[in-house]
């Protein structure tokens, strides 16, 4: 098995580890710390070493942050993460703060007078420390940067992980390492730039054609590289994740060196020099300027075609789907066959849906820890089970699990919510509200020049018309072969990134109802072409990549348009076109009847 159940941390420590902490920072003349989710290289998913958050509150969601004053330590999350921190953390020591709702410059100002509040600058971006210095303008609160106050005090904290790197082949790239670097090289020089840092693992990844084995569920490699005006690379990685037939791979023009050589290199280079202000920590910039090099802030030259998918990493793409989708269509005719039996948690779910994935013979990884939220614990938006919490699969209850693969032809992610047993009318019209949604943004046409926070409204109209609504984003970036969450692209009232061709997405509405049940759909979707229509206005549409059809014992009838009715009937029959020569016997017995006509 990928995934584990075992309980990752402990709430019950967390009031000494705070005490610890507090006292070190009174040693350091510090009145607070700042201590992020992310690491150095601004992930979502980190390795072990940099399980900060966790490892002092007991909180485990992937995204969030502590601020620890003398008199109050608060945990920011979102609201995907409110009912699990509340179930995670000792809350007579960590208060609860929901953001973005409440932000932290002026939470600190009304709970700290005066004072010098430290971070690590190798934690944080330039943009996030500029945004907090200006919330406290005006407040007797200043930032200083100082080296991390956690693992000063994180005795048996692990070492730095040693994942293998290996080469991702140029077929399933689409383009070969030398191609992708000189084309950034010339964007370089047509900037007047003479290199550019690159502190995102999977933009180092994508640049080079490698992959590696430093974050779980994520074929990432750790280190940081300098791309040169002429096509060069300098990667500071450890040797020791490099074999000789990665090195090969590499070729003389990528030099590597250990990552303790990153500071001196920057300090020798001749600029301009580009760092993105969002993603690389503030120690770089710094860095730089200690050392008088020119440094002008600009995008990581890989974030954006990394998110434009060419045509050989979308061919990838399709072919993992089809072979995921098989197995996730095996997996929901033995959950049919299973259920009634009586006798299933949310941990033998799990385990039968990788079983079903391991049968493709090509599973590289799961693509995270699958969500099997079975009654009330799916509502809990990112719920991972364990041996302490591991639930029955109950008759009259719905049932979410959202999951994912690593294949090296591509990344999936998908969510289906099922009913065991008779679902009520309660559940089936929220379940059809949310499956409008999906439906609005997959029949949907429009304009270049429109970003994700243009069409994340279009998720939530059914939702919002009886008073319903879903505390995350519509959709997140899909990455080939690379993290499952992937930018810039998103499906968010907050991304104002225009959306464009080969951009690969997810598309997940949902709705939860705290202590009762959850309900979420998921596809992933690519951004293409539209044909010509009209005025002939160029315009994007999606194409659908996931075929794993939607439970019909759910859907209210009444409640959908003919529209909606017709593209449902469309995408089942694909469903049974593409997966019904995947799959024979009982499961295609199955699959036919999933997917006529409603």
């Amino acid at each position: 098995m990928f995934q584990t159940f075992t309980t990752t941390s402990d709430p019950s420590q967390g009031a000494a580890r705070l005490t610890a902490l507090r006292a070190r920072l009174a040693a350091e003349g510090l009145a607070g710390f700042l201590v992020p989710r992310a690491d150095a290289h601004q992930g979502e998913y980190v390795a072990p070493r940099d399980e900060r958050l966790a490892w002092l509150t007991g909180f485990t969601g992937s995204a969030g942050f502590a601020v620890v004053l003398p008199a109050v330590a608060g945990v920011f999350v979102d609201g995907r993460y409110r009912i699990q921190l509340r179930e995670q953390v000792d809350l007579a020591a960590f208060a609860p703060v929901d953001w973005p709702e409440t932000l932290p410059g002026p939470w600190i100002s009304a709970h700290l007078a005066a004072g010098e509040l430290g971070f690590d600058p190798w934690l944080h971006s330039a943009e996030e420390i500029a945004r907090l210095e200006a919330d406290l303008t005006g407040s007797a609160v200043t930032l200083r940067p100082c080296p991390n106050m956690i693992d000063a005090i994180w005795p048996d904290q692990p070492a730095p992980p040693l994942g293998r790197a290996f080469v991702h082949p140029d077929a399933l790239a689409g383009a070969t390492s030398l191609e992708k670097r000189d084309r950034l090289a010339a964007e370089l020089r047509a900037a007047g730039q003479k290199a550019a840092v690159i502190t995102l693992p999977d933009s180092i990844c994508w640049l080079l054609n490698i992959r590696g084995a430093d974050v779980p569920r994520n074929p990432v490699l750790h280190g940081f590289a300098i791309l040169h005006d002429d096509a060069r690379v300098t990667l500071y990685a450890d040797p020791a994740k490099f074999d000789e037939a990665v090195r090969a791979h590499l070729g003389a023009h990528v030099t590597l060196r250990p990552p303790s050589a990153l500071v001196p290199a920057l300090h020798s280079l001749t600029g301009p020099v580009r760092v993105d202000r969002t993603s690389a920590p503030l120690a770089i910039a710094q860095e730089l300027e200690e050392a008088g090099v020119a440094m002008v802030w600009g995008d990581d030259p890989c974030r954006m075609p990394k998110a434009c998918k060419n045509a050989a990493e979308i061919a990838g793409t399709r072919a993992a789907h089809l072979r995921d989708g098989a197995a996730v269509v095996r997996f929901l005719h033995w959950l049919d066959e299973t259920a009634p039996q009586g006798g299933l948690t949310e941990i033998a779910v799990v385990r039968a849906l990788e079983g079903f994935r391991r049968e493709t013979n090509a599973l590289h990884d799961i693509s995270f820890d699958t969500i099997s939220g079975a009654g009330p614990n799916g509502a809990i938006i990112h719920y991972r089970v364990t041996e302490a919490t591991d639930r029955a699969v109950r008759p009259g209850e719905l049932l979410l699990v959202d999951s994912g693969a690593q294949y090296q032809d591509g990344t999936t992610d998908i969510t289906r919510t099922m009913p065991i047993g008779p679902a009520g009318a309660e559940e089936r019209a929220c379940y059809t509200r949310v499956l409008q949604g999906l439906v609005a943004i997959s029949r949907l046409r429009f304009p270049r020049g429109v970003a994700g926070r243009d069409l994340d409204a279009l998720a939530r109209a059914a939702l919002w018309m009886a008073g319903q609504d879903y505390d995350h984003g519509t959709g997140h970036g899909v990455g080939a072969f690379l993290s499952v969450h992937e930018g810039p692209q998103r499906l968010s009232r907050l991304s104002e990134v225009p959306l464009r061709a080969g951009m690969i997405l997810s598309n997940e509405p949902g709705y939860y109802r705290p202590g009762a049940f959850g309900i979420r759909l998921e596809n992933l979707i690519v951004v293409e072409e539209a044909p010509p229509l009209g005025d002939n206005r160029p315009q994007f549409r999606f194409e659908t990549l996931t075929f794993v059809p939607f439970d019909r014992r759910l859907i209210d009838l009444a409640q959908l348009a003919p529209g909606e009715r017709a593209w449902l009937d469309a995408y089942h029959a694909e469903v049974l076109a593409k997966i019904g020569q995947r799959v024979e016997g009982a499961v295609l017995d199955w699959l036919r009847a999933a997917c006529a006509p409603l």
